[in-house]
């Protein structure tokens, strides 16, 4: 299996308009974590990012901001960011442009009753990093800044051992990364392992994780 853990230069080129990393003054990260909130993954992430002081974007699945409102709840009241990752997690590729950007539209209704009013940030993250052109564009004139990403941690693959997905996120990493893990059952294992390695290899070295 071919897996990316940096995103390889040619695909930042051809794919421009994507936020894929950000200009960091020195030693500084940009943790993100896909397809929560949910309840026990999501409170030990938390957990992890509070011991370690750090801040964190969470691009958010609608449909479980909607059905977890109280976890969603604390991820702001620890001082991180909800952001959009579409209500029901659709694959650009195969939605036709009315339901994806209805569908994006949706996510942003619910992400808004939990900030107050013209509060809630319009960051999105495709799901799979999958999005048409056309949807892509649309959403960029309704106000959407389009995050990707500089570091997948693959977290999610159960064919990779915790040790390897450890080694594979602190090597690629630098300094105004964005990094990629996931608050989802599927990435548990993986998470629970690197997640507080990772934190405190980086405080270690005197970086800092902001908010994007």
């Amino acid at each position: 299996m071919i897996r990316f853990h940096k995103t390889p230069a040619f695909l930042k080129k051809l794919m421009q308009g994507y936020t894929w990393h950000k200009p960091a003054a020195g030693k500084q990260l940009y943790l993100t974590f896909d397809d929560g909130p949910i309840p026990v993954v999501t409170p030990f992430v938390l957990k992890q990012l509070a011991q370690y002081q750090a801040k964190a974007t969470f691009f958010c699945v609608g449909d479980n901001v909607a059905r977890h409102p109280d976890v969603a709840q604390q991820v702001l009241q620890q001082g991180h960011v909800l952001a959009n990752h579409t209500f029901h997690h659709l694959k650009g590729w195969q939605t036709t442009l009315p339901a994806y950007v209805g569908d994006t539209a949706r996510c942003h209704t619910e992400l808004e009753k939990l900030y107050p009013a013209g509060q809630a940030r319009k960051l999105f993250r495709p799901p799979h990093g999958r999005i048409t052109g056309k949807q892509a564009r649309v959403l960029r004139e309704q106000g959407y800044e389009l995050i990707m990403w500089d570091v997948l941690t693959n977290d999610y693959d159960k064919t990779l051992q915790p040790e390897a997905c450890l080694k594979k996120a602190i090597k690629y990493t630098q300094s105004g990364s964005i990094i990629v893990f996931h608050d989802s059952l599927k990435a548990q294992r993986n998470l629970e392992f690197v997640l507080p390695r990772f934190l405190e290899h980086f405080v270690s070295c005197g970086y800092t994780f902001s908010t994007l």
